[in-house]
């Protein structure tokens, strides 16, 4: 029998229009895969297998009418970030112990209004700060990819002798075997990605504040997009850094991220910032030709130390978009190597205005103090995680007297030339931009190296954060392994409200790469 996880969206959707499955069978499936796997994965935080199966049957009644939505009877996991009516919604943080909403984010209705399935709430980096899902209140998300090694095995042969047989030498056989280092899915969106990998849902939600939907999913061998700023609402999504966060998809190929895409975006009166554009078929600019398209290669992309792994990849994608018709041009984008920083000034500084409200006084954890302000400093020095104190501090600092001018202005100054480097690309004739996603595949839990230098840990959005800078749409697309069996991303960033050409260029790369599936060990 067909295991039905390994559908992808398109072809659970046609299975349940012909009526060879039904929602309550596939939504039964995952349930059970779930109940397996993640006491190993630690994917989810909050499984709402009860409420999952009566969404089901709903689909089922709504299948059988001709009443099917876009997403009908569709099993799918929910970032921890967005806001779920009576359903846990934490951002992973302590301080949040207990909270569910008596609201629905705006993605989430908008998904349940086209008939798609909560399974529940995905493992996250505590208020989406992290690049490895190892900050969340509940533990690490564990990848469901490993390395692979090669092992070199001796087989004996023997012959027979005068006191029986008697062993001649033998042949030297290589094989390779999983290694046992459990590695990081990526983060923020971890949760999302391992779960989306490990076939825990058919699609996930996931935010983007600078590549935490991007990056887990090049660690994962999944897709990943973050639309452009305004494209999908952000009312009901705990804000971490409110002009940069942006939610979009993770799902298991191109095809489906454009359809999840589809039912998350539209136009939100209750989001000041969600833009007022009609939502494109995104699914109708799959498979469209690549003839005449200009694609942009910038030199800043090329970082030192960059792993051969990485380069090599970059050089196959550039080919396969080659041989599909498009021309390939070197641009340059001069103010790149300026975005981290950058990002590291505006993002921390967002954050610590953003998290000013989680106190102990409405909602969530409450530590009991002498007065007032000594329940403040104990409910937030106890509820906050060790990374949201940092950029707290962070922030406060750089917002601070006397800094505010030296730090704060000046980043955001760079963000806009960051912006216009975009922008002169885009008027010169270029369609998309072609990078690596990350600059190594995934690493180890508790990485000794990542534990003692947070940068290093932050360099891990060295490719991703211009675009968040920019308000740019940005796909990730598994493009092949590395030496050690570990799967490798590369990023197509867009003009903006272009997410049609994302997805008709990333088809193409995937075309020619293959499907990318982690052997199964958890």
């Amino acid at each position: 029998m067909t295991d039905l996880t390994r559908l992808t969206i398109a072809e659970a959707r046609a299975k349940l229009a012909a009526k060879e499955i039904t929602a309550s069978e596939l939504t039964g499936a995952y349930i059970d895969a779930i109940e397996t796997a993640n006491p190993t994965l630690n994917a989810y935080v909050a499984v709402t297998a009860d409420k999952a199966r009566g969404m089901a049957s709903a689909s089922d009644a709504r299948l059988a009418k001709g009443e099917a939505g876009a997403l009908e009877g569709i099993p799918l996991g929910i970032k921890d970030l967005f806001g779920t009516e009576g359903v846990h919604t934490q951002a992973c943080s302590h301080i949040l112990d207990g909270f569910k909403p008596r609201y629905e984010s705006t993605v989430t209705a908008n998904l349940w209004a086209d008939g798609a399935v909560m399974l529940g709430k995905l493992n996250m980096d505590e208020f989406a700060m992290g690049s490895s899902n190892e900050t969340s209140f509940y533990g690490p998300v564990i990848n469901p990819w490993r390395r692979r090694r090669a092992e070199q095995r001796v087989t004996p042969t023997f012959h027979a002798g005068d006191g029986g047989f008697v062993q001649a030498g033998g042949g030297v056989r290589e094989t390779t075997s999983l290694d046992n280092v459990q590695l990081v899915p990526g983060g923020s969106s971890g949760g999302s990605a391992a779960a989306v990998a490990a076939f825990l849902c058919a699609g996930a939600t996931a935010t983007d504040t600078g590549g935490s939907i991007r990056q887990p999913a090049a660690f994962t061998g999944t897709v990943g997009i973050k639309p452009t700023y305004g494209r999908v609402s952000r009312w009901g999504v705990v804000a971490f850094a409110s002009s940069l966060d942006q939610a979009g998809p993770i799902a298991r190929d191109v095809r489906d991220a454009a359809i999840l895409l589809k039912s998350m975006a539209s136009c939100d009166p209750k989001d000041t910032t969600s833009a007022d554009l009609p939502v494109p078929d995104y699914e109708a600019a799959i498979g469209r030709p690549l003839k005449g398209m200009k694609v942009g290669i910038p030199k800043e992309y090329r970082v030192d130390g960059m792993p051969e792994d990485i380069e090599a990849l970059w050089q196959k994608g550039i080919a396969w978009l080659k041989d599909a018709g498009a021309e390939i041009v070197d641009i340059s984008l001069p103010h790149t190597r300026y975005a981290l920083p950058a990002y590291y000034i505006v993002a921390p500084a967002e954050a610590s205005s953003n998290l000013a409200r989680y106190d102990g006084v409405r909602y969530g954890l409450r530590v009991p103090g002498r007065d007032i302000v000594d329940m403040y400093e104990k409910t937030r020095a106890a509820g906050f995680g060790r990374e949201v104190k940092r950029r707290i501090m962070i922030g406060t600092y750089v917002l601070s007297a006397g800094y505010y001018d030296a730090y704060y202005l000046q980043a955001q100054k760079v963000r806009t030339l960051i912006k216009k480097d975009f922008e002169d690309a885009f008027h010169a004739g270029i369609d998309v931009i072609l990078t690596p996603a990350t600059p190594s595949a995934a690493f180890g839990v508790a990485d000794e190296d990542m534990a003692a230098d947070p940068v290093k840990m932050y360099l891990n959005d060295i490719f991703t954060v211009t675009v968040n800078m920019a308000g740019l749409p940005g796909i990730s697309v598994p493009a092949g392994l590395d030496g050690n069996g570990l799967p490798l991303g590369l990023q197509l960033i867009g003009r903006p409200f272009d997410e049609e050409t994302l997805f008709q260029t990333a088809h193409a790369i995937e075309q020619a790469a293959g499907r990318f599936e982690p052997q199964k060990w958890w």
